[in-house]
């Protein structure tokens, strides 16, 4: 059982296809009325019927108001650590400090090779992504800044400075890049619930609280963002995990699930990825997860931290 006591935010995941665009627009302005806390993007650049993710975010951002928006993650061996901190925090700058970011080492070595990138083994990516994160969480601070390690190294970055300096989170799932999160990092970004399903959850949180206590870091200062992906259906007829499908459910189902993967698992953070069926579109289901979903989540966890 574990519960580090954060606030709860929710977010939608945003299809970065291109015959979407219009789709995107519409569930990203709806999230943003809705109240929800975070747009995110898978990041995949060599996917030819993807758009490119940052030129993405930041349409996104100009088309709302008051949500932040993140890559989900952003492939550290495509985005050079430090032109991305530059990225990121510009726009900060200009959206009012509506930015998150996201990043992972990337998990198609063939792909991201053939797009010019260099063809690191996992142990060498781990120690590029080790050099990566502290540059960015450096840099992100504004001022000069220098450092990293024998595979990514810099010398000289500077600003600009964001008004809220994004908060640099790290995809991981294996054990080595796990223990980076808890040394270096500013929050975990579990895989899908499909990849990562709630039983593999708590020896993935004891491996990165051990690693923070190590480093001299209190576990409670590292967010945990868990991708959901799913259906809300209109009955629990079916209700359940499935290994392609996610969570399928009504509205219970989903806030039951949600609320004990705070208090019990540990995560504050979740991105809904939403299933259309027959039964309801993702604007439908949207619509239910942050009028309903959201409010009764944050309750359920209100009243069983109460209660203990």
């Amino acid at each position: 059982m574990t519960d580090y006591g954060h606030e709860v935010r929710f977010g939608l995941s945003i299809d970065p296809g291109v015959g979407g665009l219009s789709r995107a627009f519409q569930l990203a302005g709806q999230a943003d009325r809705l109240g929800l806390d975070l747009l995110a993007v898978q990041d995949h650049a060599y996917q030819p019927s993807h758009l490119d993710t940052w030129t993405l975010l930041t349409y996104l951002s100009a088309a709302t108001e008051r949500i932040s928006v993140m890559p989900d993650v952003a492939d550290l061996q495509l985005r050079p650590p430090a032109v991305l901190a530059k990225a990121a925090s510009t726009l900060s700058l200009m959206n009012g400090g509506r930015v998150q970011l996201g990043v992972g080492g990337g998990p198609f070595p063939d792909a991201i090779a053939g797009m010019g990138a260099s063809r690191r083994e996992p142990s060498v990516m781990v120690t590029y992504a080790d050099a990566a994160v502290e540059i960015l969480i450096k840099a992100l601070r504004g001022g000069p800044t220098q450092g990293g390690n024998e595979e990514y190294r810099v010398d000289y970055v500077a600003g600009p400075a964001a008004p809220s300096s994004p908060q640099v989170w790290l995809g991981a799932q294996k054990k080595r890049m796990l223990d980076l999160v808890g040394r270096r990092a500013q929050g975990w970004i579990s895989p899908l619930n499909i990849y990562v399903p709630a039983e593999d959850v708590p020896a993935k949180q004891q491996l990165i609280d051990n690693s923070a206590r190590a480093a001299g870091r209190e576990p409670a200062d590292i967010a945990r963002i868990w991708n959901v992906i799913g259906t809300i259906a209109s009955s629990t007829e079916g209700a359940g995990h499935s290994p392609t499908g996610g969570l399928t459910g009504d509205t219970s189902t989903w806030v039951d699930f949600l609320a004990d993967a705070v208090v019990e698992l540990g995560f504050d953070t979740f991105i809904f990825w939403p299933v259309a069926n027959s039964d309801r579109t993702e604007e439908q289901q949207l619509e239910l997860f942050a009028t309903e979903v959201v409010p009764a989540v944050r309750q359920s966890v209100a009243d069983l931290r109460r209660a203990r």
